[in-house]
C-alpha cells in the first residue's frame, strides 16, 4: 500500500521531470548585450539547448538595479521555462532601493551559481605607486587626497571601490564615470590615481602596457595575469571581491524542473570550448546547489547592505 501511495506521490514530478521542457527556455539578463554577464550567458545558452531539446534565449532586459529582469521573473508562471540572470546587483538592490516590487529572496527558486568574476586594481604605466602598498602608504600620508574611480554609481564596481577604501582603513575619495572608456582615460592622464574595473574591458591595456595593475580583488590570482597578487597578498586583508552570476526560477517552480535545468547547466559548465571562453572573459565558472545558492545570496545581500549604509549611499 505505501509503495502504490508514494508512486502516485512521485508519478507528476517524473512525469514532470521527463517533459520538460516543452517550449523554449527564455532566460532574461539584466544588462544589455556586450557585456562580460552578456556574454557569459550566450555562451552556456547554446550547450544548455543541446541537453534540454528546446531553444534557450537569452532576453535583455536592462534597467536600473535590474528590477525589470527581476519582476519579469518573479511574476512568470512557475513551470521552469522563464529564468533569470540573477547577479551581485540583484543582491544589493535592497539596499539601494526604497522599495521593490518583489521579494529578492522569497519571490525565486535559486537553481546554482554559473561563474565568479574578480576586478583589477589598475594605475597608469608611469605612476608613482609600483604596488598596492604605494598606494596605501601615500593615502594615509595624506588623507582624502587619494581617488579612486570606478563606473556604476551604486553598482559592483563603485561598492568595491568603496569596500575597499573602508576595508584598508583610508581616507579616500572613490569617483563613479558612466562608462570605463571615461575611467581609463582618467587614470591614463593622472586625474585618477586609480581605477577598479573587471578584468575583461582592462586586459587589453594591461598587456599592452597602457595600464600598470596593482591587485584583483578576488581571493584568488586570475590566470590570465598570474603575476598579479590579490588584493589580500598585497596589503589589504579580508579584502575578497568577486562580481558572479547565478540563475534563478520563480518561486515554486517545480524541483524536477530546477534540477533539470541545473543539470544541463553542469554540462555546459564542464564544456572545454565553454571553459576556454570563460577563461577568456576572465570568469571561473562554479556552480552550486540551490541550497548553497540561497545562503550565498542571503550572505551577500547582507555584506553591500553594510557597505551601502556606510558609503551613505542614498536610496534611490
Amino acid at each position: 500500500m505505501k509503495s502504490i501511495l508514494l508512486a502516485v506521490i512521485l508519478s507528476p514530478a517524473i512525469a514532470l521531470a521527463q517533459s520538460f521542457p516543452t517550449k523554449p527556455v527564455r532566460i532574461v539578463l539584466p544588462f544589455g548585450p556586450g557585456g562580460v554577464a552578456d556574454i557569459t550567458t550566450r555562451t552556456i545558452a547554446p550547450r544548455m539547448s543541446e541537453g534540454l531539446g528546446q531553444q534557450v534565449i537569452v532576453e535583455n532586459m536592462p534597467s536600473a538595479g535590474g528590477i525589470r529582469a527581476a519582476e519579469t521573473v518573479a511574476r512568470a508562471e512557475p513551470d521552469g521555462h522563464t529564468i533569470l540572470l540573477l547577479t551581485n546587483g540583484n543582491a544589493v538592490s535592497q539596499a539601494l532601493f526604497k522599495s521593490l516590487p518583489y521579494d529578492p529572496v522569497n519571490d525565486f527558486s535559486m537553481i546554482s551559481t554559473v561563474g565568479f568574476f574578480s576586478m583589477v586594481f589598475v594605475t597608469r604605466a608611469d605612476s608613482p605607486y609600483k604596488s598596492m602598498k604605494d598606494v596605501l602608504a601615500a593615502a594615509k600620508a595624506k588623507p582624502g587626497s587619494l581617488n579612486i574611480g570606478t563606473i556604476s554609481p551604486g553598482g559592483t564596481q563603485h561598492l568595491a571601490g568603496e569596500l575597499f577604501r573602508s576595508t584598508a582603513g583610508i581616507d579616500a575619495v572613490v569617483i563613479p564615470h558612466k562608462t570605463t572608456g571615461e575611467v581609463v582615460i582618467g587614470v591614463r592622464n593622472g586625474s585618477l590615481d586609480m581605477a577598479v574595473d573587471f578584468i575583461a574591458p582592462l586586459i587589453s591595456a594591461i598587456q599592452s602596457g597602457a595600464l600598470r595593475p596593482l591587485a584583483v580583488t578576488a581571493g584568488k590570482r586570475f590566470p590570465g595575469l598570474a603575476d598579479v597578487p590579490t588584493a589580500i597578498e598585497a596589503g589589504v586583508p579580508g579584502y575578497d571581491v568577486a562580481s558572479w552570476n547565478a540563475l534563478a526560477a520563480p518561486a515554486k517552480t517545480p524541483r524536477a524542473a530546477i534540477d533539470r535545468v541545473r543539470a544541463e547547466l553542469l554540462k555546459a559548465l564542464a564544456n572545454p570550448e565553454v571553459q576556454k571562453r570563460f577563461a577568456e572573459l576572465g570568469v571561473e565558472g562554479r556552480s552550486s546547489t540551490p541550497e548553497q545558492l540561497r545562503d550565498f545570496f542571503v550572505s551577500e545581500s547582507a555584506r553591500w547592505t553594510r557597505v551601502v549604509e556606510a558609503a551613505k549611499i542614498p536610496k534611490q
